[in-house]
């Protein structure tokens, strides 16, 4: 034994500190193994959809609903069991709907309480005792424990298990009770949760949705193009800050940046009024369905004025960072010099093109990428205030703890957009900052320039900041996927060929099955057992695509989660589960409101459109997990060794 080793396995007897210690260890992890692999969920491309997020976590994808339907379809009528399931997903909520109705409390609480008790053992049973009891909520955890453990058949219990009913409905805990219970079903349904991509811009919730994963118990996530994006204002990238500001005011979320985050907008605000007060923007309304019934046309038209605004400075931002940079070879960008403001046309690819509105105010033809006084102004408050929002830094803090461009994850290789590919077939070497990368290593430089934005010098790390903004739209960022991001020909101009976004060539590739097992390779991941789980390009389920392909090794699950994009998908999104029997994908209908659930008992409506079931039940032994207890075993059965032969002495 090496004196390394030797040092290693002394601070490890102390942990373990005599042969009993370390033999109850081994027996216990050697156990664990043993059990079946915990369900794993995957989720994509949220934006902002709070709603509908939080009732999948709270319904398990369909996990707790499935217990409910095993353990009482032959015994509960159907209103009694949509009626539980309500009650575990929102029971704050149901408990005051039910308590205006139910007339003998005292008959309801003690019979939920025993429907509670046998769907959480249901949904407890594949782990330890030890898991379990770690996953129970304060307060209850002691009950709770020997509630879940009680056989049925245990005559010598059958007492002590209905006093422990009767007194918590006796002391009036039995609405506690309830909450905790449902909270602990809602806990033990998902062991883990992936978000591949996309938490933020369209729908209101970004904020909320946050606050929920940095209470959820396992979680990682993949950074999505607008994950980047706001991570990249949080750096004071003022590209990025733009950006962020004219997707708010486009789909009418500046409440997520002024009252959420406490970004002042009102300078923009006064300063988009005054420039153009005679403009009624149209182009630049709201691209929101819900809008017109909830706000006045004076609140549509300056929200109109503030994008307006915004866009136009963003063109100049964005543009000066081009010229500082023309190794993003994105001249092609540079459009606001190409404008002839006297026949309001503008110059692309040796065509001239009628504009549909080229009212800036702001812009100086003969020096259209120089920001106005009033416009570095603005910038210079927005950029202080995203830099300052103690909110923002906590969410982008937790999205840098616990994400990442990939996540190679029990063989499935996680990521947002794309892998940069040639069209034939060969990794696409990309340069940043002096260096070329491909493939994982591409992603792994990402990563890292990522984190040097944020968490380095601001000015000893300048560089990495500016490429915050190319990770969002740049023709080579394997978040965005695409040759180039067409906001000035979408908003401005009528040609369609204008508008259109060409996909990098990987997202015809992966339909081939060997390019499937090139990149998992690359990844390190089994290539017969492993998939490639994308999100970022939403299936148009509606047109006859599929999110399976390449014979099942490439499966996407953006479809349509958010609002924005169901008129485009003809869904609401796919959800992805892997538990110790396969994968299983669904595709979604739209999700009505947390109201219409709690009033009526409606839930998100499923139909399983993949059940991939593996030939042996998977158990914790075949996974990562699974292999880290395999070491420690072995490193456990050394220390064994030691102790027997006196190299490291055993303590009391």
């Amino acid at each position: 034994m090496n004196a390394e080793k030797q040092k290693y396995l002394e601070l490890l007897s102390k942990k373990y500190k005599n042969t009993q210690e370390v033999a109850e260890e081994i027996i216990n992890l050697q156990a664990i193994l043993n059990l079946p692999k915990g369900t794993e969920l995957f989720l994509s491309d949220i934006h902002g959809e709070y709603e509908a997020f939080i009732h999948i976590l709270n319904n398990g994808s369909g996990i707790i609903k499935n217990k409910i339907e095993d353990n009482y379809k032959n015994s509960l009528p159907e209103d009694e069991r949509k009626n539980l399931a309500t009650l575990i997903y929102y029971p704050e909520e149901k408990l005051k709907s039910i308590k205006k109705e139910v007339k003998n409390i005292e008959e309801f609480y003690k019979i939920t309480l025993y429907r509670l008790i046998q769907v959480g053992r249901a949904v407890s049973s594949k782990y330890t005792r030890s898991k379990v009891r770690k996953a129970i909520p304060q307060g209850f955890d002691y009950i709770i424990d020997e509630l879940l453990h009680i056989q049925g058949d245990d005559v010598n219990k059958e007492e002590y298990n209905k006093q422990i009913i009767d007194s918590i409905i006796d002391l009036k805990k039995a609405d506690e009770f309830i909450v905790v219970m449902s909270n602990f079903i809602k806990r033990m349904a998902i062991d883990h949760l992936h978000i591949i991509g996309d938490i933020y811009d369209r729908g209101p919730g970004a904020p909320i949705i946050m606050d929920k994963l940095m209470d959820f118990h396992s979680v990682d996530i993949q950074w999505g193009n607008h994950d980047i994006l706001w991570m990249g204002a949080a750096c004071g990238n003022e590209a990025c800050i733009t950006n962020v500001v004219r997707i708010c005011s486009r789909y009418d979320n500046l409440a997520t940046l002024e009252e959420q985050y406490g970004i002042n907008i009102r300078p923009l605000s006064m300063f988009a009024t005054k420039m153009y007060k005679d403009d009624d923007c149209t182009l630049f309304y709201p691209k929101n369905k819900e809008y017109s019934s909830r706000h006045s046309n004076s609140d549509k038209l300056l929200m109109a004025k503030i994008q307006k605004a915004i866009a136009i400075i963003q063109f100049k931002v964005e543009g000066n960072l081009i010229r500082k940079h023309p190794e993003y070879k994105m001249k092609d960008r540079l459009l606001l010099d190409k404008i002839n403001f006297e026949n309001g046309t503008v110059h692309i690819d040796g065509k001239d093109y009628k504009m549909k509105d080229c009212n800036f105010p702001s812009v100086d033809p003969k020096n259209p990428y120089k920001l106005t006084d009033e416009e570095k102004e603005i910038m210079e408050r927005l950029k202080i205030s995203f830099m300052n929002s103690e909110k923002l830094a906590r969410h982008v803090n937790f999205l840098y703890s616990q994400g990442g461009v990939y996540e190679n994850y029990n063989n499935n290789v996680l990521f947002h957009g794309c892998i940069p590919m040639l069209e034939n077939g060969e990794f696409e070497a990309v340069e940043f900052m002096g260096k070329k990368f491909k493939g994982k290593e591409l992603m792994d430089n990402i990563e890292n320039i990522a984190h040097k934005a944020f968490f380095g010098n601001k000015e000893e790390n300048s560089e990495a900041v500016d490429l915050m903004w190319y990770f969002w739209c740049g023709a080579k960022s394997p978040l965005f996927g695409k040759d180039k991001a067409a906001t000035f020909e979408r908003n401005l101009l009528e040609e369609k060929a204008l508008h259109k976004e060409n996909k990098n060539p990987y997202y015809k590739l992966i339909e081939n099955e060997e390019i499937c097992d090139k990149i998992l390779e690359n990844f390190g991941a089994n290539i017969k057992e492993g998939h490639i789980i994308n999100g970022h390009m939403p299936v148009k389920a509606k047109d006859g695509e599929s999110p399976i392909r390449a014979n099942g090794k490439y499966i996407v699950i953006d479809g349509g989660f958010s609002k924005a994009y169901q008129p485009t998908t003809g869904i609401a999104g796919y959800t992805l589960s892997y538990n110790s029997n396969g994968l299983v994908l669904a595709v979604n209908e739209p999700f009505e409101s947390k109201q219409k659930a709690i009033e009526e008992g409606s839930d998100i409506k499923s139909e399983i459109i993949l059940k991939e079931h593996v030939e042996k039940r998977k158990r914790v032994a075949d996974t990562d997990n699974g292999q880290k207890l395999q070491n420690e075993i072995a490193d456990l059965k050394q220390l064994l060794a030691a102790f027997r032969e006196g190299i490291i002495k055993e303590k009391k």
